[in-house]
């Protein structure tokens, strides 16, 4: 059994977002000690991990709630859990192939000042170099 300071940090989660979560009712198994503190289990760290995964991806507390309502009730509901996982899905590579558009861009910018750096030039596309300081006196 592990306390949630320990499932904090090995699940690399904050102690607050974990007694969020189960508040939410992310974690339905999760048992309390003589002392009313929380006890993980081997198998609540399953929840903990589906629970992470579904929010980095940005899945509302609701449809994460639903899933986890879904997984209690059973083997019924696969087909419904396999869509809401699938959809999932769907959004983190929607968001991967956005991250690889702003990477490339960076690359592109890393690229050019390590250029104005080696060659000691200045930067021309930064609009404070290209100011005509005598014309925009404050009125």
């Amino acid at each position: 059994m592990y306390t949630i300071k320990e499932v904090a940090e090995k699940m690399d989660v904050s102690e607050h977002t974990l007694r969020f979560w189960a508040k939410s009712g992310f974690f339905p198994f999760i048992k309390r000690d003589a002392n009313n503190i929380r006890q993980f289990s081997e198998s609540d760290l399953e929840w903990v991990r589906i629970v992470k995964c579904l929010r980095s991806v940005g899945t509302e507390n609701k449809a994460i709630k639903r899933y986890i309502d879904l997984c209690i009730v059973g083997d019924s509901t696969i087909q419904e859990r396999y869509e809401i996982i699938q959809a999932t899905k769907n959004k983190a590579q929607q968001q991967m192939e956005d991250l690889k558009k702003q990477l490339a861009l960076l690359d592109y910018k890393e690229k050019f000042y390590q250029n104005l750096i080696k060659n000691n030039l200045k930067d021309s596309w930064n609009p404070m170099n290209n100011r005509n300081f005598d014309n925009d006196k404050a009125v």
